[in-house]
Parts: C-alpha cells; sequence; structure tokens
C-alpha cells in the first residue's frame, strides 16, 4: 500500500507536464474556448441518415404504413438538428484556424443541414441503383436485404455518397471523418471528393483505394485491392497540385479485376474497357479494350520427401 501510495502521488507533476505541452510548439491539441466537431457525434449523424436512406432496416422498431410518416418525421428532425450543430463546429473552427471572423455560423449550419436533407429522396434512389448493381453483378447475392444488411460495399459507398454532398457544400473536416469510419470498418478507402456514377459494385472491397479526383461513369463494377490513385510526387509537387485532378477517370461500363493499379490525372480508361487482375496502368485505355497480364508460367513438379 505504501509503494501504491508513492506512485500515485507522481501524477499530479505528470500533470502538470502534459498542461504545459499544450503551451509548446510541435505537439498537437485542441485546447480552447470554442469545441471542435465530436467524431462520435458524426458517426451517430451516419447511423441516423442509415435509418433515412434505409427505412425499416436499421432500427429496432417496427416500420409500416400507419407510422412511416412519424418515423421519417422523428429521424429526420434528430438528424436535421445534430448535422446542423456538427456543421456549425466545423465551419466555425475553420475560421478560428484562419485567424477569420465567424459570421452566422449557426444559421449557415443550419442551411447546410437542410440542404443535405433535401436531398435525400433523390440520394434514396441513386442508393438503390448501387444496390441492384451489387445484385445483378454479384450471383452469391441470395437478396436485396442481404446486401443492404452485410455487404461492405455497399455500406461503404452509403457512407461515400453522404459524405460527397456534404463535401460538394465545403463542409470542413466532417466528409473525410465519415469516409474515414467506413475505411476503419471495411478497409475500402473513397475519398468524398471523388465523383461516383449511379449503378456502383465493389466486389469483396478490401483494400480498394479510391482518390480525390477520381471521376468513375456509370455502371462500373470494380473487386478487392484496386487502386485508382495518383502518382508519387515530391513535396514541392504535392503542393502545387493539391487542387488539380491527380486521379484518373474510368468511364461508364468499365471492369477492373482484383489488384489492378490505375495511375494519374490524365489517365482514362474508356467505356466497356476491361482491365485484368495485377495489371499497372499509368497510361490512357481506348474504349471497349480488354488489358490483361500474360498467363504466368506455372511450374508443376512431384514433392519430394
Amino acid at each position: 500500500m505504501t509503494i501504491a501510495k508513492h506512485f500515485r502521488e507522481e501524477i499530479p507533476a505528470v500533470v502538470d507536464q502534459l498542461a504545459a505541452s499544450c503551451n509548446r510548439d510541435g505537439c498537437f491539441d485542441h485546447v480552447g474556448p470554442e469545441p471542435i466537431p465530436s467524431r462520435d457525434a458524426i458517426i451517430d449523424i451516419l447511423h441516423r441518415a442509415s435509418r433515412i436512406l434505409y427505412p425499416g432496416y436499421f432500427t429496432h422498431t417496427r416500420v409500416d404504413q400507419v407510422n412511416v410518416g412519424y418515423y421519417f418525421g422523428q429521424e429526420a428532425t434528430g438528424l436535421f438538428e445534430t448535422l446542423s450543430e456538427q456543421i456549425m463546429l466545423a465551419i466555425r473552427h475553420e475560421c478560428i484556424r484562419h485567424n477569420q471572423s465567424c459570421s452566422d455560423c449557426e444559421e449557415r449550419g443550419q442551411q447546410a443541414a437542410i440542404d443535405f436533407l433535401r436531398d435525400m429522396p433523390q440520394l434514396r434512389v441513386l442508393l438503390a441503383t448501387d444496390i441492384r448493381a451489387a445484385f445483378e453483378g454479384d450471383p452469391a447475392a441470395g437478396s436485396f436485404d442481404e446486401i443492404i444488411f452485410s455487404y461492405p460495399g455497399l455500406f461503404t459507398i452509403t457512407i461515400y455518397r453522404i459524405a460527397h454532398g456534404l463535401y460538394h457544400q465545403k463542409i470542413p473536416m466532417i466528409p473525410r471523418i465519415m469516409t474515414e469510419y467506413a475505411h476503419s470498418r471495411t478497409g475500402i478507402d473513397i475519398h468524398p471528393g471523388a465523383h461516383i456514377g449511379e449503378s456502383f459494385f465493389i466486389d469483396h472491397g478490401t483494400g480498394v483505394v479510391i482518390g480525390e479526383t477520381t471521376v468513375i461513369g456509370k455502371r462500373v463494377r470494380i473487386y478487392q485491392g484496386v487502386t485508382l490513385g495518383a502518382l508519387s510526387l515530391s513535396r514541392e509537387e504535392c503542393e502545387s497540385l493539391r487542387h488539380q485532378k491527380r486521379h484518373p477517370t474510368i468511364e461508364d461500363d468499365v471492369i477492373i479485376y482484383a489488384n489492378a493499379t490505375v495511375l494519374g490525372g490524365k489517365t482514362v480508361i474508356g467505356a466497356r474497357s476491361v482491365i485484368g487482375g495485377n495489371v499497372w496502368l499509368t497510361d490512357s485505355v481506348p474504349p471497349d479494350t480488354e488489358v490483361f497480364l500474360k498467363k504466368p508460367e506455372l511450374v508443376f513438379r512431384e514433392k519430394t520427401v
């Protein structure tokens, strides 16, 4: 007991050092009068949005024709309140970070939140095309319900499409927190700035990377391990190209098989092309083209004891 007490007595000195570290350069913290967005609250927003986008799937209560209006009213109101608050905090934090005066942050947060809610009916229609693409593209899919409940690709695409709407409104920080949450859950990394058309299907999904300035057309299917990325740049080049197109364009009806890598902002994969597994591409491909590696030579020999 004496030894334990001795150790506990050291805690105040450690606390003093931790507090002092907040006044030094080189460490990162947010110690100040203004709160910043909450990662937990943003994850809660994703759950709330999913209950609206997929009514009846992610709730403990039954939804039927009698209570569906009440259900949407409750969910939409809760989403609006939580989302508008987090957007307000994100806008305010961005103003403080850039030493700008922040005006009408609360109103701007509410405006952005209601604009997002207005888009949700159309977002439901768009996600329905992704669900059908998964069902039509995967013979292992037993039903639409199975895809909604369990497919990591749809989970990530749903979060991406939510985040993309906020990214399009130029909401700071929140869209990236959303897509990185999906990344941590599924291993699928889609930047919220990417532009992805309808009927998009990621099969299996683990290890997929889709960069910020990627443009993907309609009815595109990709498999696990696919990278749609940028060419490696020096620090100086990175800064100069920060707001330029760095990632490829994938046109309509393209299929990209597992572990293929397509890099560069000038690289265009033409419509209806097929990119085989493990292919590395930094050049454009014309429409209606198949790109495959030569079949490797397999060696069979008798096992020796």
